[in-house]
């Protein structure tokens, strides 16, 4: 009796089974833990002087850069393997979204020093704390990639945190446009920076879903 042939879905679980590559996952955690220097980097600088800001600007403009590289490498390694730890599109989707973490959180630091601003708003202070949180929580997950364990607990925090980052990005722009800051031109300014730490705060959750997305397909 003839057995029945394997059908191509069965036969590349079969592979990537065989032939587990741990360098994806370390590649992907390599990557979120730039996010997490970018996130360090611009607490200091939104904390600093102008003067202090200029100096720091460089090293997250390397910080930036050493992402990208880590997302080439990713992109890379896709390419030249033939059996991935799961589906080609889905790693290369997220690692670009990994890299968009860092991107935003660079714009604001450079957006930042463009704009010579002295004094903040205080509550900017909770929005960066919520996007280190939300970065740190990134890069312990991309690990826990190869054996998609635990990695619930990793979606949920981060979409609570997100609405936590949104009722602070409403009370900023209430207090924005309720006279907190009189000057029009530094409204401007601070309507700016607040929008692009909310779109920060949007990527880390964007990564979040095509984790879940993954670990539901690999399910």
């Amino acid at each position: 009796m003839t057995s029945p042939p394997i059908r191509r879905q069965e036969r590349v679980g079969f592979l990537r089974a065989k032939s587990r590559d741990d360098g994806f996952y370390q590649l992907l955690a390599d990557s979120a833990r730039h996010a997490v220097a970018a996130a360090e980097m611009l607490t200091r600088m939104l904390g600093a002087s102008p003067a202090e800001r200029e100096e720091l600007a460089p090293r997250l403009k390397d910080i930036e850069h050493e992402a990208d590289e880590a997302t080439h490498a990713i992109i890379h390694k896709v390419n030249s393997s033939f059996v991935t730890p799961f589906d080609h599109t889905d790693i290369v989707e997220l690692a670009a979204a990994l890299d968009d973490c860092t991107d935003h959180i660079e714009s604001v630091g450079q957006t930042v020093v463009l704009y010579r601003m002295n004094g903040l708003m205080p509550e900017i202070t909770g929005q960066m704390e919520v996007i280190l949180r939300m970065a740190e929580l990134t890069a312990q997950a991309m690990p826990q990639l190869a054996t998609m364990k635990e990695l619930k607990d990793y979606w949920v925090e981060i979409n609570r945190l997100e609405n936590e980052g949104d009722a602070i990005y409403r009370r900023l722009l209430r207090d924005l446009f309720g006279g907190a800051v009189s000057d029009p031109i530094e409204v401007i300014k601070h309507k700016d920076i607040i929008e692009r730490l909310e779109m920060a705060a949007d990527a880390f959750e964007n990564v979040a879903h095509r984790v879940e997305g993954i670990a539901i397909k690999e399910s």
